[in-house]
């Protein structure tokens, strides 16, 4: 699914700007509500996995969701439409990503869980550089029409729902389905834990830091990128970001957990600083490459920390909770760099985003303790 959504995503930013007329701010709108769509309706879907003790079917579902939003792009008339098959598609992700999640910690062993999360995000990744490549290339082949690239986006979305079908096995029903309860009970959140909260407000500054990649495309376009080869922007911050995942979770599973999300931070710190004082595409494509370092620190890291955190029949909803809040911190965090981008400049979008990460960076060394007990 990560091939198909990435062929339509790496040439979003400039479709609606350059085909639809979109402005800016009004890109980060869209991609600040999608993705934050995403977030928050996994606190849905993980209290429904907790209740039903299945994970499958809501996998599925939100696969099949994904799958059959991709012609809405390639009919897109007017921004309006590209907003709502934006909207359906992060809905789909949103759906099958906090279960997903939950699975993966249910099948796998602690003492090798950060190796597991590192090689799902590996995986996701991979498909998410291998997706705008296919992008340059069939930008190529169909003489820049974005259009008909977005109509072939539809086909690894098709293969996805099969091997959902045909390969992902459930966990086994708890025997007690009375454990499940509804998410947002106070008794509930109060078994999840102190350091579970610090996780979740951690997140979420970080978050604030982690505005749309859609601005990464913007800035490398604004720099002279050619419109045929904007994908590439993503095949190297994906590339880079799925080489280190693997590794970063094998570091997660050995090292103090505080640190190596310091170190995520300060990649995304230089990420933001080379993007914001740099000029031309050698500066851009190293801010994207560093974006797509911090991403393989902390994207697993997050994962494990939530799962390790989480009494195991509220997991889902652990899950679902954490997703919620840093959904509604990202829809501010695009909101807020298209209206500086807009307003000021990119400079402004990007050093904004390397404050929020140094305050997440001093989040993180106030709560040691949290941290001390994850290695």
């Amino acid at each position: 699914m990560d091939v198909s959504s990435e062929i339509v995503h790496a040439l979003l930013p400039v479709f609606l700007t350059t085909t639809l007329g979109a402005s800016v701010a009004l890109v980060g709108l869209i991609d600040g509500v999608a993705e934050s769509t995403a977030s928050i309706s996994k606190i849905f879907s993980g209290y429904l996995s907790d209740r039903m003790g299945r994970r499958k079917p809501l996998i599925l579902f939100g696969y099949s969701l994904g799958a059959m939003s991709k012609p809405l792009f390639a009919l897109a008339g007017a921004p309006s439409l590209v907003f709502f098959a934006r909207f359906a598609d992060r809905i789909g992700k949103g759906l099958r990503g906090a279960p997903r999640d939950a699975l993966v910690a249910d099948v796998t062993p602690l003492a090798i869980r950060g190796k597991a999360f590192g090689i799902r995000q590996a995986l996701d990744t991979a498909g998410a550089f291998t997706g705008p490549l296919l992008a340059i290339a069939l930008m190529a082949l169909f003489a820049n029409d974005m259009r008909a690239v977005f109509w072939i986006a539809i086909i690894p979305a098709a293969v996805a729902v099969a091997c959902v079908v045909l390969g992902v096995e459930d966990r086994a029903p708890p025997a007690d389905d009375a454990k499940a309860r509804p998410p947002i009970q106070f008794r509930d959140m109060a078994n999840i834990g102190r350091a579970f909260w610090i996780i979740v407000m951690i997140g979420f500054v970080f978050t604030l830091a982690r505005f749309s990649e859609a601005f990464l495309v913007l800035k490398a376009n604004a720099e002279g990128l050619p419109l045929a080869l904007t994908p590439l922007v993503l095949v190297v911050m994906n590339a880079v970001y799925a080489v280190g995942a693997y590794p970063a979770g094998v570091l997660a599973d050995r090292m103090h957990a505080g640190k190596l999300l310091l170190l995520g931070l300060s990649a995304l710190i230089g990420a933001d600083l080379a993007l914001a004082l740099l000029s031309g595409l050698v500066g851009a494509f190293l801010g994207i490459a560093l974006w797509g370092v911090h991403m393989a620190m902390t994207q697993g890291l997050f994962a494990k920390l939530v799962a390790e955190h989480a009494p195991d029949d509220l997991r889902g909803s652990a899950f679902g909770v954490f997703n919620l809040i840093t959904g509604a911190a990202l829809l501010f965090a695009s909101v807020l760099a298209g209206l500086l981008w807009t307003g000021i400049g990119p400079a402004a979008t990007f050093l904004t985003g390397a404050g929020f990460a140094a305050l997440a960076g001093l989040l993180v060394v106030a709560t040691q303790s949290v941290f001390a007990a994850t290695r």
